[in-house]
């Protein structure tokens, strides 16, 4: 029996390692954005890098450019 017990503890110790890599595990990485803004295609001004997640991710990226006066803003992740 103590064999089996070594098992099931064996068992419980890699599910709970694998719940908290799950997002590695799943392939739902994290990348560092922020918003860049072109004029005449150079860069002029950078917003604050953040890292997102799965679904906010997900977000950002949907997140299409917008032009206001010439200057261009898109959301660039890495």
């Amino acid at each position: 029996m103590p064999a089996m017990k070594q098992l099931l503890y064996a068992s419980a110790l890699l599910i709970i390692t694998c719940s908290f890599n799950s997002c590695e595990i799943l392939g739902d990485g994290c990348q560092v954005c922020n918003t860049v803004s072109y004029e005449n295609n150079n860069a002029i001004a950078w917003g604050t890098e953040a890292e997102y997640c799965g679904q906010d991710l997900i977000n950002i990226k949907a997140i299409p450019p917008s032009t206001i006066n010439g200057v261009t803003t898109y959301w660039e992740c890495r």
